[in-house]
């Protein structure tokens, strides 16, 4: 006998004529296994109160019985899940059974006015809507002698759990008293050594106070001394401080007369700063707009660039399949050749054989020495006149009528001759014709390949001026923001003649490869000037970081202009372009 189930639970008990109350019930589920004479396993259900001893119902189902079960309530599950199915159904009432609106519930229910004979043990879900009964099982009370072999079953288990717990209860005193020995006998050495401590504690404190004592008064007398010493010192730095404070004021009142002429001086120039600051940012604001109209010009000439990457790409799968077909070309023509050279052969063959017979023929007949004088020349110019040699023939088949053997050897080694020479001949005009497609692809390959090598020339180009103007825009964003951020002005921006020519820097982007650039207007400037701006511009230049390259002209350069000159100076026109004008 195996146990599954044992909880007790909140069930619903309803009897005729009598209202419905709630109980609390056990409900157990056993699985029993019997092997003689078959092997049977039998499900009982046991519905039991601890309260009441007298409180039995049984239930037992066998796997005939569940199977009539099964088709009288619809059930979907066999003999050998039911167990665990009937115990989940039990879990979720146990579960539900504290909460105010269960879910699940069960529900016993008998004829009878007293809760005696059979009974009816329900799971029912309840909704909304209806009440579903999962399952119902019919359970009979138990009679007398099952009540009595329950309380048997009950009274033996009782005891012997009674046995069990009484080992144990000898087990744990036994322990206890033995932990309480051990307690004892610690507790009591404990408290020995605390006595001692305490002992000793009292003459190391009485000792310790009277060394603290006299080390106190010894202390006292050394901190009398110090006292004086200190005294006298600070009598003697006061007195060298009081000189110094005077010195010091008097070097101070002198400090500030200068700084308030040097701060005058400051007020003044920063009043000149703050207009030369304006004048950048007027400028500053036209330099931005420049540089938004180089990016947009940049954008184009990268999507030129693309278009041109794509042309290139075409073109080298172009070329590409053009090799192709000149390599399968010259591998017809190295075909064609070594056809034309087999063809060769087999005509020298068959023009050794015609020499042979020619002679044996002029041996055996020498009347016939000036028809194969004939023959002979006929075989020599066979490419030029084939229908001279079928006349020829025809009479050659008349003149030898008595050597009728040696004129068929003949005329067959001619058909082979002239099969032989149209097809060297239709092989020639085949190789002709090869040839020339040969020669037209070879003008296209180098056509083609011409035009690759400008294009990826001219992208190349691009490519370098593309990146020369990326360099010379980054620069003069570098050089804009150090303006705007900058609070003082180097000092070579003080002169009156340094700065004109300072702020005279213009710098130009022309989209257009190839046109001409239109210099920048500057005003005009005396050679002292341009003397006094040289240095200036030169310290300019090499602050930035910017290779010297850059400022060099070149010829194929993209013009480049920005920062705009004085405007009173007239403009100068035609003049080759440069990344920056002097």
């Amino acid at each position: 006998m195996e146990e599954l189930f044992s909880k007790v639970l909140q069930v619903n008990v309803r009897c005729r004529d009598c209202e419905e109350r709630k109980a609390k019930i056990r409900v157990t589920i056993e699985l029993q296994f019997t092997t003689s004479p078959v092997h049977k396993r039998d499900l009982l259900v046991r519905l039991t109160d601890d309260s009441d001893p007298y409180f039995l119902f049984n239930l037992l189902i066998s796997e005939e019985d569940f199977q009539s079960l099964k088709v009288q309530q619809g059930l979907l599950i066999d003999f050998t899940s039911f167990p665990q199915k009937f115990i989940d159904l039990l879990n979720l009432c146990c579960s539900e059974q504290e909460s105010d609106n269960p879910r699940f519930l069960l529900h016993l229910s008998c004829q009878s006015a007293v809760l005696e004979g059979p009974a009816n043990l329900s799971v029912v879900e309840t909704n909304a809507f209806k009440h579903l009964n999962h399952l119902s099982l019919r359970l009979a009370q138990g009679s007398d002698k099952h009540v009595r072999d329950f309380l048997a079953a009950c009274l033996s288990s009782l005891k012997a759990e009674q046995r069990s717990l009484e080992v144990k209860l000898k087990k744990t005193e036994e322990d206890l008293s033995r932990q309480l020995t051990y307690a004892q006998q610690t507790l009591s050495e404990k408290t020995k050594e605390l006595d001692k401590l305490r002992s000793d504690w009292t003459v190391q404190t009485s000792s310790l106070t009277s060394q603290h004592l006299l080390e106190l008064q010894s202390e006292r007398e050394k901190t009398v001394e110090l006292q004086s010493r200190l005294q006298q010192q600070a009598e003697q730095l006061r007195q060298e401080l009081e000189s110094v404070h005077e010195k010091s004021s008097q070097q101070l009142q002198s400090r500030l007369t200068e700084l308030e002429a040097s701060c005058r001086e400051l007020t003044e120039r920063k009043y000149k700063n703050e207009s030369s600051i304006r004048d950048l940012k007027i400028k500053l604001v036209g330099a931005e707009e420049e540089c938004q109209r180089s990016k947009q010009q940049v954008l184009s000439l990268r999507r030129e660039n693309g278009a041109l990457d794509t042309k290139v790409h075409e073109n080298e799968r172009l070329v590409s399949q053009l090799q192709m077909r000149v390599a399968v070309l010259e591998q017809e023509v190295k075909d064609k050749d070594q056809l034309m050279f087999c063809t060769k052969e087999v005509l020298e063959a068959t023009q050794q054989q015609k020499e042979s017979v020619e002679e044996n023929a002029e041996s055996k007949e020498l009347q016939l020495r000036k028809l194969e004088s004939t023959v002979t020349s006929l075989s020599e110019e066979l490419i030029k006149a084939n229908g001279i040699i079928k006349k020829l023939q025809g009479e050659v088949r008349g003149l030898v009528g008595k050597i009728k053997v040696k004129n068929t050897v003949t005329v067959s080694q001619e058909k082979v001759l002239q099969e032989t020479s149209d097809k060297l001949l239709a092989a020639e005009k085949e190789l002709q014709r090869a040839q020339q497609q040969l020669r037209t692809k070879d003008e296209q390959v180098s056509n083609l390949k011409d035009h690759l090598e400008t294009t990826v020339q001219k992208l190349t180009e691009s490519k370098e001026v593309l990146k020369t103007n990326e360099n010379v825009i980054g620069w003069l964003n570098k050089q804009l923001n150090e303006k705007q951020l900058s609070r003082k002005l180097p000092e070579s921006l003080e002169s009156p003649l340094a700065f004109p020519s300072a702020a005279g820097l213009r710098v130009q982007f022309y989209p257009h490869l190839g046109q001409p650039a239109v210099g920048p207007a500057v005003a005009d400037v005396t050679p002292a000037d341009q003397l006094a701006v040289q240095p200036a511009n030169q310290q300019m230049r090499d602050s930035a970081g910017l290779d010297s390259k850059y400022f060099e002209r070149r010829d194929d350069s993209i013009p480049i202009y920005g920062l705009s000159a004085n405007q009173s100076g007239p403009p100068q026109r035609n003049k080759p372009s440069a990344y920056f004008s002097a």
